[in-house]
């Protein structure tokens, strides 16, 4: 419950960030002036430079100097909403090819299975720094920070679908001999009705799951591309790209890394405790 709390409070944080920053932040590229020491590149005061006027203190850039409050708020919009899309498209590939895999069995188990095995073994996170790095200027009709937005959900999204769908296929090869199924077939329905009004319905509940599982997983490869330098492009605010920063200067100033590593924490722990507790509330065994 605690998680699902927290799960909930983050949603509602970036869904309502500019309200959130209009009274208690800035702007979140609004550079400052006098905020930080230029000899030692530290903020002024203690923390980070906490205050009631900046909640979580100043970035430790002389030339920046901003909020890192409200760069924390519109971080969380930018990872939730990215996560979320590409937990979407996972979802949805991998119902749709684990349900075909489970119903038909035979050759289509065979090939659909091979297929996964080929996504679960491709190094993602190569594929994606290449991919980010090469699709640039217009396609898709998008450009700039939105193709490249739409670039990292895609590959974040379509190379997780193998671990739905594996999930749902075991699922699925167990619904299709339940009494419920052999009757609909005896009064005549065929493949696609039985697999979207009879099996269908009983998958909500894993489906529901994994996909908080899968959530938070992917909030960490999006942070990983921002850390790496190929994820959200400056001066949009990130998670992964502060954390880069912050690490830079780690001895000056370590209540940064602090700062924004709880954020990526926080969020993880709370929907893997979520998720957890949904697959306990829905599985009569472990009650």
């Amino acid at each position: 419950m605690a998680g699902g709390v927290v799960a909930l409070l983050l949603v509602l944080v970036a869904v309502f960030a500019p309200v959130i920053v209009h009274f208690l932040g800035y702007d979140p590229n609004q550079p400052f002036d006098g905020l930080v020491d230029p000899s030692l590149g530290t903020p002024y005061g203690r923390f980070g430079g906490i205050s009631s006027s900046h909640l979580l203190g100043v970035e430790p850039n002389s030339s920046l100097q901003r909020d890192v409050f409200s760069r924390i708020v519109y971080g969380a919009q930018i990872s939730l909403l990215i996560a979320a899309l590409a937990t979407a498209i996972s979802v949805v590939l991998g119902v749709l090819f684990g349900m075909l895999a489970g119903f038909y069995g035979g050759w289509v188990d065979s090939l659909i299975s091979r297929i996964m095995d080929v996504f679960l073994a491709f190094p993602i996170l190569l594929f994606a720094i290449s991919l980010t790095g090469v699709v640039q200027g217009r396609a898709f009709g998008l450009s700039g920070e939105t193709l490249h937005k739409g670039v990292i959900i895609f590959v974040i999204g379509f190379f997780a679908w193998p671990y739905m769908g594996r999930i749902v296929r075991g699922q699925v090869l167990s619904l299709r001999e339940r009494e419920f199924v052999d009757a609909a077939r005896a009064l005549g329905a065929r493949g696609p009705y039985l697999m979207v009004r009879e099996i269908l319905p009983n998958l909500m509940a894993p489906i529901l799951v994994y996909s908080t599982l899968l959530l938070p997983t992917n909030i960490l490869f999006e942070a990983a591309l921002s850390y790496l330098g190929v994820g959200i492009h400056p001066p949009t605010p990130s998670w992964g790209a502060m954390i880069n920063q912050a690490s830079k200067v780690m001895q000056a100033d370590p209540t940064y890394l602090v700062v924004t590593s709880s954020a990526i924490f926080v969020t993880v722990l709370a929907f893997n405790l979520f998720g957890d507790g949904l697959r306990d509330a829905f599985d009569p065994k472990a009650r």
